[in-house]
């Protein structure tokens, strides 16, 4: 009986040890080969949209037509992140924001507001449909994001992580990720960070099949984008 049960778990082992190995070929190399073939493929398709994006922008709010700010990305390194310009100075505020927080970020912190006079009409349509973030495809092929993951913080908010938060900067910042469709800039940071923690600790590529498609139903309902 004791050989049985050794023999047993022995199995259980080497199998756990074969989907560990399967997540981590495609956390390191399936991951990417998705990233750089689903955003080619995207900003092909989408190129009719540019133009009539960039055109409603000069019309109605003028230049710049992108908006670019610093977010951290993997391993708190900083980047650049690109956006269509959606409010109504092109210049950051975040400059102007200082947090000091002794033990993390509060769990009911909420930095999102759906009241923004700031932002423009056409800007406000642009992230009701989150056709605002479409030139993160540029950073998901210049390896900056991928296409699911913890959505990028500013740094003035990361600066201020406890351990546990700075576990999701573990893993690249995604165009989307399960704390998207799991409600949106309706979660307060503490769902936020639990729903990023569950994704790095479970990504794999069925888990992100899964969020592509739920995303594609959040975007369609517009709950939660600001």
């Amino acid at each position: 009986m004791y050989f049985f049960e050794g023999g047993a778990n022995l199995e259980r082992i080497r199998s756990l040890m074969q989907v560990q190995n399967t997540l981590w070929i495609y956390r390191r190399i399936g991951k990417r080969c998705l990233d750089l073939c689903v955003s080619s493929i995207l900003l092909i398709l989408l190129i009719p949209l540019y133009p009539l994006v960039a055109l409603l922008l000069l019309v109605f709010s003028g230049r710049p037509l992108l908006f670019t700010q610093t977010r951290t990305g993997l391993l708190n390194q900083p980047f650049q992140i690109l956006k269509f310009r959606t409010m109504k100075n092109s210049v950051s505020n975040t400059s102007k924001l200082s947090f000091h927080w002794n033990d993390g970020v509060p769990n009911d912190f909420i930095f999102k507001s759906p009241h923004n006079s700031e932002v423009t009409k056409v800007g406000a349509i642009l992230r009701k449909t989150s056709i605002d973030e479409l030139p993160q495809l540029l950073n998901v092929l210049r390896g900056e994001m991928s296409l699911i993951g913890p959505r990028p913080e500013i740094p003035e908010i990361t600066n201020c992580y406890n351990d546990l938060q700075m576990k999701r900067l573990s893993m690249k910042p995604g165009l989307t990720g399960w704390a998207q469709v799991n409600g949106r800039a309706d979660s307060c940071h503490g769902h936020k960070i639990d729903h990023d923690l569950y994704y790095v600790n479970n990504c794999s590529f069925k888990l992100d099949m899964k969020i592509l498609m739920l995303t594609i139903v959040a975007i369609w309902r517009g709950k939660g984008a600001y």
